[in-house]
């Protein structure tokens, strides 16, 4: 089932009249393409989009690095933490458990009451904190009542609401004042999951490990953000919460990052076509 077809959250691209892209069935590597446009005619080096990469660590997931950021307590990076029952988990593989089976704001819910139910909880939760629909206010607030626990949801909603409508923030990222793209550009915010483990767990609770690559930028002709690839680990406290996983708490780190292969980026004509055609997934371990 793709994420990018549900309309509670949206998908993870968003045209400049503030609508989200079509859906999709499956993940592809995207074309290689020419042309002379800011995507095209020469390969973009990692030195050539570091201010951009600098900017989306600061935006994927943003509370990673501004809702937290007048917190108490512990600011340390992920980490497992010890008297664990589960560390040393195997790499992320099927386990063969049924997928959740219903929806609260378009973000799947009804995870199992397992180690792996709270793996996926993390998952399709990190899919959503990363999407458009977080710069879209009814949907950040529907986004943020659904993924965290309700006192953690009481406080974090006036923080997020401060930091994505703040005009300087959105500027520097290429957006509107109300958080759209400007005319003839598609603002791009995906997350890509690749894998999982939980470090520890008890009955009602578990920290999970989530490590994926994300996709940010503006695409279109002229764009000066354009779109970008980035890899980050985030490390969720989840709580059984009401019948369901919710996140208490996470922190965030750059990494692990593979070695980029020298291929041509694609123009911004199919990096648009693809974000709005393919769209995302229900994450189920």
């Amino acid at each position: 089932m793709s994420l990018g077809d549900e309309p509670g959250y949206g998908d993870s691209s968003r045209g400049e009249d503030g609508g989200y892209g079509g859906s999709g069935q499956t993940r592809t590597r995207l074309p290689g393409g020419g042309g002379g446009d800011v995507y095209g005619g020469a390969r973009r080096g990692r030195s050539s989009s570091r201010s951009l990469v600098t900017v989306v660590g600061v935006v994927v997931l943003l509370i990673a690095a501004i809702a937290f950021a007048n917190r108490g307590g512990d600011d340390s990076s992920s980490s497992g933490g010890g008297g664990s029952d589960n560390a040393g988990t195997s790499p992320t593989a099927a386990s063969g458990e049924r997928p959740v089976g219903s929806k609260d704001s378009g973000i799947p819910s009804g995870f199992a009451h397992s180690p792996v139910g709270a793996e996926s909880a993390a998952t399709n939760y990190g899919v959503a904190l990363g999407s458009t629909g977080m710069f879209d206010t009814a949907q950040r607030h529907a986004i943020v009542d659904t993924v965290y626990a309700p006192d953690v949801a009481a406080t974090r909603q006036p923080e997020l609401d401060s930091a994505y409508s703040s005009e300087e923030f959105l500027t520097n990222i290429g957006l509107n004042k109300d958080g759209s793209a400007p005319a003839g550009l598609t603002f791009i915010s995906r997350i890509i999951p690749v894998g999982t483990k939980v470090t520890s767990s008890t009955a009602d609770s578990a920290t999970v490990e989530l490590w994926y690559t994300s996709l940010f930028g503006l695409s279109g002709n002229g764009s000066t953000n354009p779109v970008s690839e980035s890899w980050y680990t985030t490390t969720y406290k989840m709580a059984w919460t009401n019948g369901d996983w919710k996140v208490t708490d996470f922190t965030q780190k750059d990494g692990p990052v593979p070695v980029g292969r020298d291929q041509q980026a694609s123009t911004a004509d199919d990096m648009t076509k693809a974000v709005e055609e393919f769209g995302g997934f229900t994450y189920a371990r």
